[in-house]
């Protein structure tokens, strides 16, 4: 059973950046899709990033394409995501998730199995 765990979230001013993490315990991120979603107050949850153990080749949403990078650290088991010139429409509660989505399903949120609890990020204008 995955567990991860999400840190690195704060309070920033809009042009800041911030570098999230994280970490899986009791298993590994060997063979899934990694992802990050995030939940603007009052929204749902929306897709952000993601990268598939295959290739490593990350996807992201257009909101945050060129703004945002996603890695990962493999001999670390763990997931980052270094946010750039932050803006307050990037505030929210920001997850990572682990599954076995096929192409179609890649940004949504039902197919990926193994949640982060969330870490907040809020960005003041």
């Amino acid at each position: 059973q995955v567990q991860l765990v999400e840190s690195g979230g704060g309070l920033v001013q809009a042009g800041d950046s911030l570098r999230l993490s994280c970490e899986a315990s009791g298993g590994t991120f060997r063979g899934y899709t990694a992802a990050w979603f995030r939940q603007p107050p009052g929204k749902g949850r929306e897709f952000v990033a993601a990268i598939r153990w295959i290739n490593s080749n990350p996807y992201y949403s257009d909101s945050v394409s060129g703004r945002f990078t996603f890695s990962w650290d493999r001999a670390k088991n763990t997931l980052y995501l270094q946010m750039n010139s932050l803006k307050p429409e990037d505030t929210a509660v920001y997850y990572c998730a682990a599954g076995s989505p096929i192409t179609s399903t890649l940004r949504s949120h039902s197919a990926y199995g193994y949640w982060g609890l969330g870490t907040q990020v809020t960005v003041s204008s």
